[in-house]
C-alpha cells in the first residue's frame, strides 16, 4: 500500500468513524454512566467487533454473507434486536448517584462493557458492507495481502478508538448538568431514542446487488 493510498484510506476511516452510529451512541451512553476510563472497555469491545468483520471480509466470508440473503438477514435482525434491547434497557434506567457510580470499583463490569461493545459492532452488517465496498479500492491484489490488511486494520482501529474516545469524553462533560433524577431520566430517554433510531436505520439496510 502506497502512502497516497494509505492517506486516502485514512480519510475514509475518519469519515466513517465520525459519522454517528450505534458505536457512537454506545460510547456516549457508557461514558455517561461509567466515565472515560471504564468507557474504553466498551470501545475495546467495539474494535474487536470491527476486526472480526474485517477478518471475515479478508478471508472471503464477508462476500459470502453479502451474497446470501439468509445470512445477511439473520445478522441484520440480530443487530436490530440487540439495539432494541439496549434502547429498552436505557429507557428503564433509573436515576443514580453518578459520582458514586463512576468512582466505585466495578470489578465485574469490565467484561460486561467489553462484550456489549463487541456485540454492537459484530451484529451490524453495515460494517461488512463498508469493508466489502471500500477495502478492494485500497488493496493491491498483486502485492502481498497480509501487510495491506494489517495496515488497514491498524489504521481503522486507531482512528475509531480516538473518535469513540471523543464521544465518550463528550458525554462525561454532561455530568455537570445531571444532578437531578429528572435530568438523568430525560437523558436516559434521549439515549434510548438514539439506540431505537439506530435499530430502525439498521432494519432498513438492504443487501446490495451481488457482484457478477
Amino acid at each position: 500500500m502506497t502512502w497516497q493510498m494509505w492517506l486516502a484510506f485514512f480519510g475514509a476511516a475518519i469519515a466513517i468513524a465520525v459519522s454517528p452510529g450505534a458505536g457512537a451512541v454506545q460510547s456516549m451512553a457508557t461514558g455517561l454512566t461509567h466515565g472515560v476510563k471504564r468507557g474504553y472497555w466498551s470501545i475495546v469491545g467495539l474494535e474487536i467487533g470491527l476486526m472480526l468483520q474485517l477478518t471475515l471480509v479478508a478471508v472471503g466470508l464477508g462476500a459470502a454473507v453479502a451474497n446470501s440473503i439468509l445470512a445477511f438477514t439473520i445478522i441484520k435482525w440480530l443487530g436490530v434486536a440487540y439495539l432494541a434491547y439496549l434502547a429498552y434497557r436505557q429507557w428503564r434506567s433509573t436515576a443514580i448517584n453518578l459520582d458514586a457510580q463512576i468512582d466505585r470499583a466495578m470489578d465485574g463490569g469490565r467484561l460486561s462493557l467489553l462484550v456489549r461493545g463487541f456485540l454492537v459492532n459484530a451484529t451490524n452488517p453495515k460494517g461488512l458492507l463498508f469493508f466489502l465496498a471500500v477495502m478492494p479500492q485500497f488493496v493491491n491484489p498483486s502485492a502481498p495481502l497480509l501487510p495491506q490488511y494489517l495496515a488497514i486494520a491498524v489504521t481503522m482501529v486507531a482512528v475509531d478508538m480516538v473518535v469513540m474516545g471523543f464521544y465518550t469524553a463528550l458525554s462525561v462533560r454532561l455530568l455537570a448538568w445531571l444532578r437531578t433524577p429528572r435530568q438523568q431520566t430525560l437523558l436516559n430517554r434521549v439515549f434510548s431514542g438514539l439506540f431505537a433510531t439506530a435499530a430502525v436505520v439498521l432494519a432498513f439496510v438492504r443487501r446490495g446487488p451481488a457482484p457478477v
